[in-house]
């Protein structure tokens, strides 16, 4: 194992993890008994052998914030694509800055409360609440599933690159760029998302202290970055009228492909495919399918789903990107994730 490099004024060490009241800061690695649990690398040998018939469709969510519902009954119409974004980039934001410790405290003495309402209608909002609070504390503090940066670090290590140029697309908070850019030290992100939401906010607000796990080539031991480490450049527009050549070594999107019927998959690919060199990567992640998953987006409907949204095994994913001009070189689970490393055929 390589030694850790701590900055004078960094206190966290490698192995340690710790419990913000919102997100868990983690410099633990995964136990060979924990990777073998969590991530699963590279189980299909051959992509081509594949077909719609062997992995079937991907599973389209189908539960809708409440936020969505009454705006459409309200205007009488489908909630505008860019308007579920806003929606969604605010929910979502305002639950990633929760001191969850004190909404605990809070949903539960609400909960006890109702229950001496006796109307059936604050007794569910009560549970509901109650509800949500917990799965998100466990997913995202206690799991750790929705950054998981162990396995995110499996996912992504391993590239042929040197300082790479990384290309994010639809990058919310930016939260993988990061993750990527310590793994490869003097990385430069370029960051696009068209809600500007999430540059002024969701990024801006993303931890300062927040440490990524990566390595110092000078020194081949382990480093923790943080956000300002990174040169980044954030740009708020759409991605269709970003003006790049094939410039970047690395072309990254998070949650994007899923949120795309089919007809526009080839499409979404090709986003990434236009703006990468002829020898760098396109890495892609999508929530997968599981019960687990189903039941969270289930749950969590009022924060997640604004949007079309589909959950996809990783054989579904591959296919997608195998189908409109990718070779997979690396392919894999973790967590709550599939994510898939692939070069232009």
């Amino acid at each position: 194992m390589l030694p850790i490099e701590i900055d004078q004024n960094e206190t966290f060490q490698l192995g340690e993890t710790t419990l913000t009241p919102s997100y868990r800061k983690d410099l633990r690695q995964f136990t060979e008994k924990e990777y073998n649990k969590f991530v699963k690398i590279n189980t299909i040998s051959d992509w081509s052998q594949l077909s719609w018939k062997d992995v079937g469709k991907p599973y389209e969510v189908k539960s809708f914030a409440k936020e969505k519902k009454d705006w459409e009954k309200e205007h009488d119409r489908s909630l505008p694509i860019h308007t579920s974004w806003q929606m969604f980039n605010k929910s979502f934001h305002e639950w990633f800055v929760k001191d969850v410790p004190s909404e605990l405290d809070e949903r539960k003495q609400q909960f006890l409360k109702s229950l001496t309402s006796f109307k059936p209608k604050e007794i569910k909002e009560a549970v509901g609440d109650f509800a949500r609070i917990h799965l998100w504390n466990y997913a995202h503090r206690v799991e750790d599933g929705i950054w998981d940066p162990r396995g995110k670090r499996a996912l992504f290590e391993g590239l042929d690159v040197q300082k790479p140029k990384i290309l994010f697309l639809g990058a919310a908070e930016g939260y993988e760029a990061m993750q990527i850019a310590a793994l490869y030290p003097g990385s430069e992100i370029v960051m696009v998302d068209y809600d500007p939401y999430c540059k002024d906010t969701r990024y801006a607000d993303f931890p300062d202290e927040y440490p990524f796990l990566g390595f110092n080539p000078n020194t081949s031991s382990y480093k923790t970055y943080h956000k300002q480490d990174f040169p980044t450049t954030y740009l708020v527009d759409d991605i269709r009228n970003l003006s790049f050549g094939k410039e970047f070594d690395i072309v990254l999107s998070v949650g994007l492909l899923e949120h795309f019927p089919d007809e526009m998959k080839p499409e979404v690919v090709e986003w990434h495919r236009k703006f990468v060199k002829p020898s760098g990567y396109m890495i892609l992640t999508t929530p997968r399918a599981q019960l687990k998953s189903k039941l969270y987006y289930k749950v969590m409907a009022d924060v997640m789903n604004h949007t079309y949204r589909e959950l996809m095994t990783l054989e579904q994913m591959g296919l997608y990107l195998y189908e409109n001009g990718a070779n997979i070189i690396k392919s894999g689970f973790i967590k709550v994730h599939n994510g898939i490393i692939a070069k232009v055929r």
